[in-house]
């Protein structure tokens, strides 16, 4: 098998970054997986944010969790519900769910739960964080759902975090990658780069064992 496109946040340079539109974008160009940030409202409803902070056009800066998902559509009209995003989706590809760290849990695990009721299986997701209780307990609840251990340089620490709770998935922040590393992770884990938009540098990592590219520009690898 290949190396994984996935789109990053969607396809984040072709849209609006954690949208339906972004979403579409990534499906458009033929990713294998969609990754996306949820964050959660003052009313626990999952929705597609990356910072703590949405900024509207006119420079309101609100703290998701301060608010409802209502007050926060008023100023990002385009903002998506993790729900929404994954019935867009449809199991057309699995959706890699990036909890924010010290966001609730529950949420997602009940957005998550619903889907699988209705026919949905588990291949149809992924969990992934950089906050390792959170997986924790997302693993907990959702046995079965595969995790995937997020990390911006520290190989020791994704090593022993993946270990803990026999994860076989690492995504790491592609700055601080390079060949030799690469080719030491990939003996015993399914290493992937974000964000990674160069096709010539992921070909030639993906020589020294890389599994997969986070990109934000799905388009440049589209098969």
């Amino acid at each position: 098998m290949g190396m994984k496109i996935i789109g990053h946040r969607g396809a984040k340079l072709l849209a609006p970054e954690n949208t339906i539109a972004s979403f579409e974008k990534a499906l458009e160009h033929g990713v294998d997986e969609i990754e996306c940030d949820v964050r959660i409202t003052k009313d626990t409803i999952a929705v597609l944010v990356h910072d703590a902070y949405l900024h509207d056009r006119s420079g309101t800066k609100l703290r998701v969790s301060d608010h409802t998902y209502q007050e926060l559509k008023e100023h990002k009209n385009d903002l998506a519900t993790l729900e929404e995003a994954l019935r867009f989706v449809d199991r057309k590809v699995p959706v890699m769910i990036e909890l924010k760290p010290h966001e609730q849990s529950e949420p997602v695990i009940l957005v998550v739960q619903k889907l699988l009721k209705q026919g949905w299986t588990k291949k149809d997701f992924l969990f992934v964080s950089f906050d390792f209780s959170i997986l924790q307990a997302l693993h907990q609840n959702l046995p079965g759902i595969e995790l995937v251990i997020d990390e911006m340089w520290s190989g020791v620490r994704a090593s022993y975090r993946a270990r803990k709770l026999g994860i076989r998935r690492i995504n790491m922040f592609s700055w601080w990658l390079w060949g030799g590393f690469i080719r030491s992770m990939s003996h015993n884990y399914e290493l992937s780069a974000f964000p990674l938009n160069n096709p010539k540098r992921a070909k030639r990592w993906a020589k020294a064992g890389l599994a997969g590219a986070i990109t934000d520009t799905p388009d440049v690898f589209e098969k």
